[in-house]
C-alpha cells in the first residue's frame, strides 16, 4: 500500500501529540479481533537487490499485528532480477550518464530512444513475478495488495487481470496516488477494487477487513474506488510512536549481501521548500512528523533481535530535520545495540541547530554513522536560492570538509537543467566538485525532472506566456511528471562546462567507497 520510502505542504506545528482528531478517527475504525482473520496476499514490486522494503514491512506487521494472516511475495526470492542502484562506476556508465544528459541536437534522437528503452526495460512485466502470483492467487487470498511506485503501471495492469480471473479483490497503494489526477488515471487497471493514497499504518486491518466483507470503502479516507468515486483526502497520521513495527521475516534475507534493516525515525521535511521536490507531496511526505528517539531506539532494539543484524538505513528524507531525535540517537545506539552500523540523509541547511556541526559529526561517526548523503544540487548560488534550498554554497564546503574529516564516506545528489541554468552555473558546479572530489565518494547526477505538484511545476505553468523560456508540452498524470523544453540556445561554452561537469563525475564515481561504509556501497 502506501509507499513511506521516501521518496511539501507548508510546515506543521509540533506534530507529535497522539490526541489529534485523525488518529481518533483511526482507533474508532480498529475492526474488533474475531473480524480480521482475513487471508492477504501481499506483493511486493519494489524488489531492492539490497535490502527489505520499508512500506511492505510496515503493510505485513500492520496486518500481523491485528491477528491477519498474511503471505508475501517477494519476487527476489523467486530469482527475479531486482534493482541494483549505484556501484563503483566503469567507461559504459560514463558514456550513458554523457548521452542521456546532452543537449546537442544531434544526439537527441538517440537520447531519446535510449530513454525510451530504458523507461520500457524498467516497466515491463517480469514473467516470473506474474507466474508466481498467479500461483499465489490459487491459494484463494481474501485480498489481494500491491504496493506500487508508478513506473509498475504495466505489471500492475497485468497482474489486475490475474485478480479479476481469480476474482480476488484488489488494492493497489503507492506514494503518489494522494494526487487525484494520478490515482484517477490508474482506475482502468483491470480487476481493481480500489486505489488507497493515505498513511494507513493504522487503519489497514480495518481497510482489508471491509475489503473482504463486501463494505463501503469511501468509510476510509484517501480512498478512490474502481468507479472514481473518492473519498477524499487523507489526513497526514499523526501518532508515529503507536504504529506498528515493520515485518520483514519473509523477505529473502539470503539474497541481500548484507543484512541492513531499513527505519524511520520520522516523516516529511522539516524545510519541505525546495521547488523541486516530489516526495513531501507524497502520501507520508506531506508535513513534518517526527518520533521521539527512545521510540525509535526501541524499534531498532526489536528489528535487530528479530532480524540477527546491527546494520540500519534510515529512510527519513532528512534525519536532521529534528536535532533532539538525532542527538538521542546518536547518544545511545551504541549503549543499546552495541556495534550498530548506521547511514542517513541530511540537509546541510542555515539554521544555527540543525544537528550535523563538526563536533556532531564526529560523535555521529562514534556512534556508527558511517555513510552521510545530502542534496548538493549545484555549485552556485544562485541556482539554490531559485530552487528555495535554504543552504550556502560554502556551508556545503564547510560540510563536506567536517563530514570526511569525521571519517564519514559522503555522498551527495545534484541535477543539471534546473530552468535558468548557465554555462556560468555550470562552470561553478564543476569547480566546486573538482575542489571536493577527494572528499566526495558518490555524486548521484540526473537531468531535472518536473514533477507535478510541485512549486516549479506552478511557476512554469504560470509562466507561460507569449514568449516563455520553458514551454509545458505535455502533462503526464499517470507518471505525475512533466515533459517540459526550454526554448533557450545551448551554445559552445555550455556543453564545453556540461562536459566539465560530467567529467569529474564519473571520477569521483568510479574509486571505490571508503572503506568503512563498504558495507552499505551503492545505498542512499
Amino acid at each position: 500500500m502506501t509507499q513511506l520510502d521516501h521518496r511539501l505542504t507548508p510546515i506543521e506545528p509540533d506534530t507529535r501529540s497522539s490526541s489529534s482528531r485523525s488518529d481518533s478517527w483511526l482507533r474508532a475504525q480498529r475492526v474488533p479481533q474475531d473480524r480480521t482473520q482475513t487471508r492477504s496476499l501481499v506483493v511486493d514490486l519494489h524488489n531492492s537487490a539490497s535490502f527489505p522494503t520499508l512500506s511492505v514491512g510496515i503493510l505485513v506487521g500492520a496486518l500481523r499485528e491485528a491477528g491477519h494472516q498474511v503471505e508475501l511475495l517477494s519476487p527476489l526470492a523467486h530469482d527475479v532480477l531486482a534493482l541494483q542502484r549505484e556501484h563503483q562506476e566503469t567507461i559504459w556508465d560514463d558514456w550513458q550518464r554523457r548521452l542521456h544528459l546532452s543537449r546537442r541536437r544531434a544526439l537527441r534522437p538517440l537520447r531519446n530512444w535510449a530513454r525510451k528503452l530504458h523507461a520500457w526495460g524498467e516497466g515491463r512485466p517480469h514473467q516470473r513475478t506474474l507466474l508466481e502470483t498467479t500461483h499465489a492467487l490459487e491459494r484463494k487470498p481474501d485480498v489481494l495488495l500491491l504496493s506500487a511506485y508508478l513506473r509498475h503501471y504495466p505489471t500492475v495492469r497485468m497482474i489486475g487481470r490475474l485478480a479479476h480471473e481469480a476474482k480476488i479483490p484488489l488494492l493497489v497503494g503507492g506514494p503518489l496516488f494522494n494526487l487525484s489526477a494520478t490515482a484517477n488515471e490508474w482506475l482502468g487497471i483491470p480487476g481493481l477494487t480500489a486505489i488507497i493514497g493515505a498513511e494507513v499504518d493504522r487503519s489497514l486491518p480495518a481497510i482489508i477487513a471491509a475489503t473482504a466483507n463486501g463494505e463501503d470503502l469511501l468509510q476510509f479516507p484517501g480512498v478512490t474506488l474502481a468507479n472514481g468515486q473518492s473519498s477524499g483526502v487523507a489526513p497526514p497520521l499523526r501518532a508515529l510512536d503507536r504504529t506498528p513495527i515493520p515485518d520483514y521475516s519473509d523477505f529473502p534475507w539470503d539474497r541481500y549481501p548484507v543484512r541492513i534493516i531499513p527505519i524511520l525515525a520520522g516523516r516529511g521535511c522539516q524545510w519541505g521548500r525546495c521547488t523541486f521536490c516530489s516526495d513531501v507531496i507524497t502520501t507520508a511526505g506531506r508535513t513534518f512528523r517526527s518520533r521521539p528517539w527512545q521510540a525509535v531506539m526501541r524499534e531498532m532494539e526489536e528489528l535487530s533481535r528479530r532480524n540477527h543484524t546491527k546494520n540500519f538505513q534510515f529512510m527519513d528524507l532528512k534525519l536532521n530535520s529534528d536535532p533532539d531525535t538525532l542527538r538521542g540517537l546518536v547518544e545511545n545506539i551504541q549503549t543499546r545495540i552495541p556495534g550498530a552500523q548506521w547511514i542517513a540523509t541530511v540537509h546541510v541547511d542555515c539554521r544555527k541547530d540543525n544537528g550535523i556541526s563538526a563536533a556532531e559529526l564526529k560523535a555521529a561517526a562514534s556512534a556508527g554513522l558511517r555513510r552521510i548523503s545530502f542534496g548538493l544540487e549545484s555549485g552556485s548560488q544562485r541556482l539554490l536560492d531559485l530552487m528555495d534550498k535554504g543552504c550556502r554554497v560554502e556551508a556545503n564546503s564547510q560540510f563536506i570538509h567536517n563530514a570526511h574529516g569525521a571519517g564519514l564516506s559522503v555522498r551527495c545528489t545534484m541535477f543539471r537543467g534546473y530552468p535558468s541554468e548557465t554555462s556560468e552555473d555550470l562552470l561553478l558546479t564543476a569547480r566546486f566538485l573538482e575542489e571536493h572530489a577527494p572528499m566526495i565518494d558518490r555524486v548521484r547526477f540526473n537531468q531535472f525532472t518536473v514533477h507535478v505538484g510541485t512549486p516549479i511545476h506552478a511557476a512554469l505553468r504560470d509562466a507561460e506566456g507569449d514568449e516563455p523560456q520553458w514551454n509545458i508540452l505535455t502533462e503526464d498524470a499517470r507518471n505525475a511528471r512533466l515533459e517540459v523544453r526550454s526554448n533557450e540556445t545551448f551554445g559552445r561554452d555550455y556543453h564545453r562546462a556540461l562536459a566539465r561537469v560530467l567529467r569529474v563525475v564519473h571520477l569521483i564515481n568510479q574509486q571505490p567507497l571508503r572503506c568503512e561504509a563498504a558495507a552499505f556501497d551503492g545505498l542512499m
